[in-house]
């Protein structure tokens, strides 16, 4: 640096009038040395130590360790801390890096055949030293992974020995291990796939199919792979743990996701407890071979609820991001991982093809030489004057040249004078025991091995299945997918957050707040709760839940506001400020921006909510009105009926009540929900309950009704139509419970083996409590289960001392009448019953259930509904203040056998005020 100042323009390149600048011209700034060092490292890193080859799907190290261990290979185990010694001749780094290699190698169980503690990934238990720990080779990885004769070899860093440049491998092992790793400017992260389908895929590529892959982690648990994006950089997995409700206290984890331990899974569980997003009394961690991690749930706390909480706050849920990137010809390349098993598929052929092609260049030598060995004996070449009188090995080849010449068109090469050394090389012993017949079924052998060789070289596709099929007989027991593929529902973290806080108001101040404990109490909330307030000039906003936040004076209403809530329904009645005009309007509000301010009213100056009452379940009260007394005006008071009034969108303006002042509007009598009962869906991909019209209609339900559920094993229960339930893939049906509806069961005693018959009507019980309606005893089976009304089976029976089998259809109502749910019923046959099929359909309860309800509807012909006249119109619209009593506006009526399809015109309506949509409503 000292050098370079002493330039005027401070760089010396830059001055080339100075004596000394030829001298300097191949200096190079220090700035670029930098910059050639940064690629170089870069380079060696990416290539070298992170990023795994596309042909063997192995990173240096892994090669390194492997290509160790097949050196050291005598059949025994060998020593893990000699496997790191003899390693460290090929990679020019520590033995701390080889080991954890190592380690990570034989925890996939796949390439390394273990002995000793290797730790356990899903606990996150390290493995025991070196030292302590010994392994060998599989059976899996002798046979897919080497082959020196197909094998690249290159130099060591140090030049004393030679290494694979990529090993041989046979099989997709990179999707089959996965790999990660972390470069300079990029990163690798390839999931792991399934051993079975990854060969299912490979013979898919054969046949000229595009695979499909999707990951299988070795810890389990369930994936949602939709946007999986075949392993890019984009794409992304949510993993999820799985979690059983063993009764409704205790919830087990059985399987957690990948890239997640137990410990830190339980760390996690008591983190989110000590915050109040879930409130739990303990947790056991009782993993052995399986994992099993024990939840107690606190009294009075929702299992279903919690178990949402518990992928919404905690490790149960991950989301993983792939990004497969692999070296190709020394560079790095993003690829998908069905376009990394089409490569790995064509490179396995072709290793194949060169194996075939190695090996009848090997039976083709061995039936040459023994053919060259046939002739040099029964000619009695070794014993031809000329050949023993030679004197040089020049003179011998000379000599069996001239001798074989009548013989050459028979071999399918030229002899070379190395093949003559081996002739003469053989021990006269060996020749004079020479057994012709023996060499000739030998060669027969070889010729039929040539021929089988040749064969699968012309059928290279077919030879390449056949040994996918065989690796997939031979190694995939036990390799079965773990991972479940779900499509997962978005758990809102606000619907689940436990009420960790308490919500207070200062209505008069207008704050709201959580810390504001000397005010009046709300309700309980979570700390992440949206909160809306209305106030009493008709402004209303959603804000976060704080510790104290200003919303705007004089509080109407204040509650915890649920997003796309559509049962919550609004009533109000508010005066508009320019007007004095008064209406009435129902409205829900579903979504809005938060922190911004809406207006119940038009949003004019001096408008003020009259009346207001907010309804869970859109319940619809009747009013009182009371104006004030006004010379035009005979009736003072009258009522509104909530029930009569549509609801509308959070911005329409509303009905009129009156345009003359209100004095006062009081509550006279409760009401009922005017909506309809809930429409319910069954999602049987997310197994969940919907509101959306996602999967099998359940029916509409309301107050007190209830789902049935009914279970494989035999047994039912109630649930409710919540739609955070959670319901696993035991249930064999599920419908909306009608207590009258007759059942018919078929169920086999697991003690004597009968079958018996039964008809019966569920009993009505509390939700969440189990029962079972068939035989209690061991080995007891539900075999049929039906709703239909006239059910029919089909009955395979054997007859009689010599067993005639015999196809009996027996309709079911025959056999029983309907008993109580915990009878046994009858026998189904007195002879042997082999197996029993259900040939009749269930009957649709949903619709049946739908359709008496339209017929309960229907309006009775003996009771005509009564008309509307003008008069009554006008005198109504008078006491309201709509119009001016004395008025003569005529009036035109149309009705319609639909009580509120009733409409009219004024034919001067100049006088009165329309709502928004230009139309005047009754009440």
């Amino acid at each position: 640096m000292s050098e370079e100042t002493n330039f005027p323009n401070g760089n010396p390149d830059q001055n080339t009038d100075h004596p000394e600048h030829e001298l300097n011209s191949t200096t190079i700034p220090l700035s670029g040395l930098y910059e050639n060092w940064f690629l170089d490292y870069a380079s060696y890193v990416i290539l070298d130590r992170a990023v795994p080859h596309i042909n063997d799907g192995f990173k240096p190290v892994q090669r390194r360790i492997l290509h160790s261990l097949k050196e050291m290979d005598d059949g025994r185990y060998n020593k893990a801390a000699n496997v790191i010694g003899n390693t460290m001749k090929y990679h020019p780094h520590g033995d701390a890096s080889i080991g954890d290699a190592m380690v990570q190698l034989g925890q996939k169980d796949l390439l390394i055949d273990c002995q000793g503690n290797w730790g356990d990934p899903i606990t996150g238990d390290s493995a025991a030293a070196p030292r302590y720990i010994e392994g060998r080779l599989s059976k899996f990885a002798n046979e897919v992974i080497f082959n020196p004769d197909t094998t690249e070899w290159q130099l060591s860093y140090d030049g004393r020995n030679k290494e694979p440049v990529t090993l041989p491998v046979k099989f997709p092992l990179l999707l089959a291990q996965g790999a990660e790793g972390i470069a300079v400017g990029l990163a690798t992260k390839i999931m792991p796939h399934n051993f079975i389908e990854l060969i299912d895929g490979a013979i898919q590529v054969l046949k000229g199919e595009r695979p499909h892959l999707f990951p299988d982690f070795p810890t389990g648990g369930l994936a949602d792979v939709s946007n999986y994006n075949e392993g890019r950089r984009g794409g992304k997995i949510r993993v999820r743990a799985k979690i059983e409700e063993r009764d409704k206290k205790t919830l087990a984890i059985t399987e957690i996701p990948y890239g997640t331990t137990t410990g830190g899974l339980i760390d996690s569980v008591v983190t989110a407890n000590e915050k109040g997003k879930i409130k739990i009394k303990r947790i056991e961690d009782n993993t052995a071979k399986n994992v099993e991690i024990i939840v107690h749930l606190a009294a009075g706390i929702s299992p279903d609820v919690t178990i949402d909480a518990l992928y919404a706050f905690t490790a149960c849920e991950t989301s993983i991001s792939p990004n497969t990137c692999v070296i190709i010809d020394n560079k790095p390349h993003f690829m998908s991982v069905n376009d990394i098993l089409i490569e790995n598929t064509k490179q396995t052929k072709a290793l194949l093809k060169r194996e075939l092609e190695i090996k009848l260049h090997e039976l083709l030598e061995k039936i040459f030489f023994s053919s060259l060995l046939k002739i040099f004996i029964q000619e009695g070449m070794y014993k031809h004057p000329a050949y023993e009188n030679s004197g040089d090995f020049d003179t011998v080849v000379q000599v069996l040249d001239k001798l074989f010449e009548p013989f050459f068109d028979q071999f399918y090469r030229a002899i070379t004078p190395e093949d003559y050394k081996r002739l003469i090389d053989k021990p006269m012993s060996s020749i004079t025991r020479f057994d012709v017949k023996k060499a000739d079924e030998q060669m027969k052998a070889l010729e039929d091995d040539i021929k089988v060789v040749k064969r699968n070289l012309r059928n290279l596709t077919e030879f390449t299945i056949d040994w996918f099929e065989h690796l997939r007989s031979k190694y995939s027991k036990g390799r079965e997918r773990k991972t479940e593929i779900r499509i997962f529902d978005k758990v809102e973290a606000s619907q689940v957050a436990l009420a960790n806080a308490k919500l207070y108001v200062n209505r008069v101040e207008g704050f709201i707040g959580t810390g504001m404990r000397k005010d009046e109490f709300v309700s309980e909330c979570s700390d992440i709760d949206d909160i809306i307030v209305f106030r009493a000039d008709g402004k209303y906003s959603v804000t976060k839940v704080q510790d104290k936040v200003f919303v705007g004076k004089d509080i109407i209403h204040v509650a915890v506001f649920k997003k796309g809530d559509d049962r919550t329904i609004y009533n109000a009645i508010y005066k508009d400020g320019t007007s004095g005009t008064s209406y009435v309007k129902r409205f829900a509000v579903t979504g809005v921006t938060r922190d911004k301010e809406y207006d119940i009213s038009k949003g004019t100056k001096g408008s003020k909510v009259l009346y207001f009452t907010a309804n869970p379940n859109g319940e619809a009260e009747i009013v009182n009105i009371q104006l004030k007394p006004h010379s035009k005006l005979r009736k003072l008071s009258f009522d509104i009926d909530f029930a009569e009034i549509a609801i509308k969108g959070r911005a329409s303006q509303g009905n009129i009540v009156s345009k003359y002042p209100v004095k006062k509007v009081s509550f006279k009598n409760a009401g009922i929900s005017t909506l309809a009962g809930r429409k319910i869906w069954f999602d049987d991909v997310l197994r969940r309950l919907n509101a959306d019209e996602r999967g099998r209609y359940l029916g509409e339900f309301d107050g007190d009704d209830k789902i049935l559920l009914v279970y494989k094993d035999g047994s039912y229960e109630f649930s409710s139509f919540d739609l955070s339930n959670h319901f696993d893939g035991h249930v064999l049906r599920m419908e909306k419970f009608v207590s009258e509806h007759v059942y018919t069961a078929v169920h086999q005693d697991g003690k004597s083996g009968t079958y018996y018959v039964k008809r019966f009507k569920f009993d009505d019980q509390p939700i969440g409590k189990r029962l079972s309606f068939i035989n209690e005893a061991p080995g007891s089976k539900l075999i049929v289960l039906t709703n239909g009304t006239e059910p029919v089976v089909r009955v395979n029976l054997l007859k009689g001392k010599a067993q005639t089998p015999e196809v009996l259809e027996q309709p079911l109502n025959e056999v029983i009448d309907i008993k109580g749910m915990r009878a046994q019923g009858n026998r189904l046959s007195f002879h042997t019953v082999k197996n029993v099929k259900l040939i009749t359909e269930d009957i649709d309860l949903t619709e049946k259930i739908e359709q008496q309800t339209e017929d309960a509807l229907l309006p009775s012909v003996d009771q005509p509904e009564k008309e509307t006249s003008e008069e009554n119109v006008k005198q109504d619209l008078t006491d309201m203040g709509t119009i001016e009593e004395g008025k003569n506006e005529e009036m035109i009526i149309s009705q319609d056998n639909d009580r509120d399809n009733v409409s009219f015109e004024i034919t001067n309506p100049d006088d009165i005020n329309l709502d928004d949509s230009g139309q005047t409503s009754l009440f």
